[in-house]
C-alpha cells in the first residue's frame, strides 16, 4: 500500500497520510493508557457506508450536498534527505467539515471534481471512483461526528515549526500509540522515513512495506505485499490510505482474528477510522484538513485510544 501524505520511500516517496518523526531528547508524558473511545458503529467498511445512506448515524445524506471539490498538491525534498516525494489529496467540503482520500499524483480523471461539487452527498458515496466515495464518506462523517474529546478523541498540538519539525512531531505522537514489547515486529504499512526513524530511535524492529517498492532512507527493502507479511509481524501500523485502495478490510479482519494491535494514522478518512475502534482497530491518529505540511504554524491532531496526563 501506498502513504501519500505520509509516504516516503527513498528516492520516490510520499507523505500523505504519513508522518515524520521528532527529535526525540525529552520523553513522553505518559505512556498511552486506554481510555473510553466510541463504540464501533458498524461492521465492516461496507456496513458503515450502508449506515450511513440509510440515515442511521445522521441526517440523510440524500439531503446534503458538497459545497466545495478540491485537490492539493506538493512536492517535497527536506534537507538531509536522500529523496523526495509528492502528495496529492481530494478533499470534499460539507458544511464545516473537510473529507479526504489521498491519491496516486496524476491518478484522478479530469472533470472528478466538478463532478463532486454540488453533488448530494449519497451520489458520491456509490460514485465509480474509491477515492471520492472515501471522501465522500468522511466528510459526512466529520460533519455529524467531528473529533472532540465528547467523541473519545484527545488533541495532540504540533508546534510551529519547518515541515520536517512538524512531521516528526506527528510520528512521535503515532508512534506512543503502539503497546509493543522488546523484540516484537512491526509492519509498517505505507511507507515514511520519519515514522520509520521514530521506531529505530525507540529500538523497535519493523517490516516496511509499500506497494511502490524501493527503499527506505537506510538502505532497507520496502516490501510490496502487506498481506504476505502479516505473519511475520506482532502490530501493524498501517496508513488511512488503506480506505482508498481497498486493503483496510483485510487488515481490520486480520487483527480481528489474531488479536494484533492495529493503529493507524490517517489524513486519509480521520473521521471514519474512529468507527472501527475495538472492532479491529486498537487506536487512530486522525488529522483532518488541514495538513501539518500545508503552512508552518502551530497545528493540531487526534488522538483515539491513548490519554495524556498534559497537553
Amino acid at each position: 500500500m501506498r502513504a501519500g501524505i505520509d509516504a516516503q520511500p527513498s528516492s520516490t516517496t510520499r507523505d500523505t497520510d504519513a508522518i515524520g518523526s521528532p527529535s526525540y531528547g525529552a520523553p513522553a508524558a505518559t505512556s498511552p493508557v486506554p481510555v473510553p473511545a466510541p463504540a464501533p458503529a458498524s461492521a465492516s467498511y461496507d456496513d458503515l457506508v450502508r449506515q450511513v445512506l440509510g440515515a442511521e448515524l445522521g441526517p440523510d445524506p440524500r439531503g446534503l450536498r458538497i459545497a466545495v471539490a478540491f485537490t492539493t498538491s506538493q512536492a517535497v525534498r527536506h534537507d538531509g534527505r536522500r529523496g523526495g516525494y509528492r502528495n496529492e489529496v481530494l478533499s470534499l467540503r460539507l458544511g464545516r467539515a473537510v473529507g479526504s482520500c489521498a491519491v496516486e499524483p496524476g491518478a484522478l480523471p479530469d472533470g472528478a471534481v466538478d463532478d463532486c461539487a454540488g453533488a448530494e452527498v449519497a451520489r458520491l458515496l456509490e460514485h465509480p471512483l474509491p477515492p471520492v466515495r472515501v471522501a465522500a464518506l468522511d466528510a459526512y462523517l466529520m460533519h455529524v461526528r467531528p473529533h472532540t474529546p465528547q467523541n473519545g478523541a484527545l488533541p495532540r498540538p504540533l508546534p510551529a515549526g519547518s515541515s520536517l519539525e512538524k512531521s516528526r512531531e506527528r510520528a512521535r505522537a503515532v508512534v506512543e500509540l503502539l503497546d509493543v514489547g522488546p523484540g516484537q515486529t512491526v509492519l509498517v504499512i505505507g511507507v515514511v522515513n520519519s515514522l520509520l526513524e521514530a521506531l529505530r530511535s525507540r529500538g523497535v524492529p519493523y517490516i516496511p512495506c509499500d506497494l511502490k517498492g524501493g527503499t527506505t532512507e537506510w538502505g532497507e527493502q520496502v516490501a510490496t505485499d502487506a498481506h504476505a507479511e502479516l505473519d511475520r509481524c506482532d502490530a501493524v501500523l498501517a496508513s488511512g490510505m488503506a480506505l482508498g485502495n481497498g486493503s483496510f478490510e483485510p487488515l481490520r479482519e486480520h487483527a480481528l482474528r489474531t488479536g494484533k494491535q492495529l493503529v493507524m494514522f490517517a489524513q486519509t478518512g480521520s473521521a471514519v477510522l474512529p468507527y472501527f475502534l475495538g472492532a479491529g482497530v486498537s487506536a487512530v491518529c486522525a488529522e483532518p484538513y488541514p495538513f501539518f505540511w500545508l503552512d508552518g504554524g502551530p497545528g493540531v491532531i487526534h488522538r483515539y485510544g491513548c490519554a495524556e496526563a498534559a497537553l
